[in-house]
C-alpha cells in the first residue's frame, strides 16, 4: 500500500487534488501516501514535506488517542465529524472538522481515510469575539457602568393583534422573576427581541446579557465557549471564561437550543439544576447565577419527537412558555410593521417617505410572509433601494420580485364619491361632516372593519381616525 496509485489512477488523484476539502491518506502504519493540494493548503505545509513521512513526525502535537486517524488504524471504526486541534510542524495551530474512514482489502484494515475541512479562521475569529466581550464587561465592572448588552424594551415591540399582545403580556410577567423561559417562535418573529426586552424590564437589567446561537458553532466547540475552559485541557487551550461566567448576574440567551449535543444537553441540566460550571480541564467549581431564556423556530414536541432535544432539559427550561404568532396571524399589525419600517429607514437613506400605495398595501396584506417580521422589515429596506428620490410613495413596482408576482386579491373599488344630493340642505360644514363619516364608513367597510387598513386608505394616521370614529360614534366593528 505504499504506491498511492494502488488507490486509484492519476485521473482519480487529480480530482481529489480539484475538491474544496483536504483528503490525507496513510497505511496501516501511518505513513502518508496521499495528500492532496487543499490538505496541504490547511496544514501550510508542501506536500513533499508529508507524504511518505509518519503523522506523528508531521504532527508532533498529537497522540494515539488525539489523532484520529491513529484512532481508525487502532479499532478499524469510523471516526463522525469531529474538530481537531493540532499544531503542525512548523509550529502552525490549525482547527479543522474531521471525517475518518478505515480502509479495508478482503476484510483486512490497510489505512485510513480522512477528509477535513478547515474551520481555523472561524474559531479564531470567534475567540476574538469571546475575548474582546469578556474584557468589554471587566472594562465596565472596572468603571462601574452598567454591563447589560440588551438594547430592546417592551416599548420598541410593535403590534396590536390579540395574539402579539397576548405573548407581549406573558413576557412581561416573566420579567418580575428569574425562572426560565422558553421561547417558540418561527425564524424572522423577534424572538430575541423578547428575550433583551424581558432583560432590560428586570431586577438584571445593570448585569450582562450574552445570546448565543447555539446553531453558529461546531458542537465540539461549543462545551468550551459555554462552560469555559483551562490552559492545557486540550491543545491551544486558554484560561477563558465561559458563557454561563460571563453572563453571571443577568441573562444568558440561548437561540436553538435544539442544535446542541445531546450529551452537552445534560452538562447543560446539570448546570440549571445546580447553578454550578467547572470550565473544561478545570478542577474546581463555581457557583452561577444567570438567567437562561432559550429558544427555538420549531414545535418542541417535533424536536423531542425527533430525537434532538432532552425531554429532561425542555421540562427544566419550559417553566415559562412564550409562543410567537407568525405575521401570517398577525395581519392588522401589517400596515404598523410597515410604517415602523418606513420611518425607520427615512434617516438613514435621507428620504421622506409617507407611507405605501394602497395597491402595494394590499400586497403586503395579501402574502404569506414565510419570514415574518424580518421578511417585511427587508422588503421596505428593498423598495427603499429602488424608489426613486422626490417619491413620496412606495409603489407595487417598488417592491421585491416575490411581492410582485404574489397573488393578489382584485383590488377593491375606488372611494365612491358620495351623492350629494341625498343630503338635506343645510349649513357646508354641516355637509362637509356628513360626507366625512360616509366615507369613513365606507372605507371601514371595504377593509373588513380594520382600522389601520381604513386609516391607510383615507390617507390619515390611525390615530386620526379612531378620533373621528369616537366624534362620529361610529361602531368599529359591524
Amino acid at each position: 500500500m505504499s504506491d498511492p496509485n494502488e488507490f486509484g489512477s492519476q485521473y482519480f488523484e487529480k480530482i481529489l487534488n480539484m475538491v474544496d476539502v483536504g483528503v490525507h491518506l496513510v497505511n496501516q502504519e501511518g505513513t502518508t501516501v496521499f495528500y492532496n493540494d487543499k490538505m496541504a493548503e490547511i496544514d501550510g505545509l508542501a506536500r513533499k514535506q508529508v507524504l511518505h513521512k509518519n503523522i506523528f513526525h508531521v504532527y508532533p502535537s498529537l497522540t494515539h488517542e488525539t489523532s484520529t486517524l491513529a484512532k481508525v488504524l487502532q479499532t478499524g471504526q469510523e471516526v463522525p465529524e469531529k474538530i481537531q486541534t493540532y499544531v503542525n510542524v512548523t509550529g502552525k495551530r490549525i482547527t479543522t472538522i474531521n471525517r475518518t474512514y478505515p480502509l479495508f482489502d478482503n476484510s483486512q484494515l490497510t489505512g485510513a481515510l480522512e477528509v477535513a475541512k478547515d474551520i481555523t479562521s472561524i474559531v479564531q475569529l470567534h475567540d476574538q469575539i469571546l475575548d474582546l466581550r469578556h474584557q468589554l464587561y471587566q472594562a465596565k465592572q472596572k468603571d462601574g457602568k452598567k454591563t447589560g448588552a440588551a438594547r430592546y424594551h417592551f416599548s420598541d415591540l410593535i403590534g396590536e393583534s390579540p395574539a402579539f399582545l397576548e405573548a407581549v403580556s406573558t413576557a412581561k410577567k416573566a420579567s418580575r422573576t428569574s425562572s426560565p423561559v422558553f421561547i417558540c417562535g418561527a425564524t424572522g418573529t423577534g424572538k430575541e427581541l423578547f428575550a433583551q426586552s424581558m432583560h432590560n424590564a428586570s431586577v438584571r437589567r445593570n448585569h450582562p446579557f450574552i445570546a448565543q446561537n447555539c446553531a453558529a458553532v461546531p458542537g465540539d466547540l461549543m462545551e468550551g465557549i459555554m462552560f469555559g475552559t483551562t490552559r492545557g485541557a486540550f491543545t491551544g487551550a486558554v484560561d477563558r471564561a465561559g458563557l454561563f461566567e460571563q453572563a453571571s448576574g443577568g441573562t444568558l440567551f440561548l437561540d436553538e437550543i435544539n442544535s446542541l449535543d445531546l450529551l452537552l444537553q445534560a452538562k447543560l441540566l446539570r448546570v440549571l439544576q445546580d447553578g454550578i460550571v467547572r470550565r473544561i480541564g478545570g478542577t474546581t467549581e463555581q457557583q452561577v447565577n444567570v438567567r437562561i431564556v432559550a429558544a427555538m423556530n420549531m414545535e418542541p414536541q417535533e424536536a423531542l419527537d425527533k430525537g434532538i432535544l432532552r425531554h429532561d432539559l425542555f421540562f427544566r427550561l419550559n417553566v415559562v412558555n412564550l409562543q410567537l404568532p407568525p405575521l401570517l396571524r398577525r395581519h392588522e399589525d401589517i400596515p404598523l410593521l410597515a410604517q415602523h419600517f418606513i420611518e425607520k429607514f427615512n434617516p438613514m437613506f435621507g428620504m421622506k417617505i409617507m407611507g405605501m400605495a394602497p395597491s402595494a398595501m394590499q400586497r403586503f396584506m395579501a402574502y404569506a410572509w414565510p419570514g415574518n417580521v424580518r421578511e417585511l422589515g427587508h422588503a421596505i429596506e428593498s423598495a427603499f433601494n429602488m424608489i426613486e428620490p422626490e417619491e413620496e410613495i412606495i409603489e407595487d413596482h417598488y417592491l421585491p420580485a416575490n411581492l410582485r408576482e404574489a397573488p393578489c386579491p382584485v383590488p377593491a373599488p375606488a372611494l365612491r364619491k358620495p351623492d350629494l344630493t341625498a343630503f338635506p340642505a343645510g349649513k357646508l360644514t354641516d355637509r362637509m361632516k356628513q360626507m366625512e363619516r360616509e366615507a369613513i364608513v365606507d372605507a371601514l367597510k371595504r377593509h373588513g372593519y380594520n382600522i389601520s387598513l381604513a386609516a391607510q386608505a383615507l390617507g390619515i394616521k390611525r390615530q386620526a381616525l379612531q378620533y373621528k370614529l369616537n366624534r362620529y360614534g361610529i361602531a368599529r366593528k359591524p
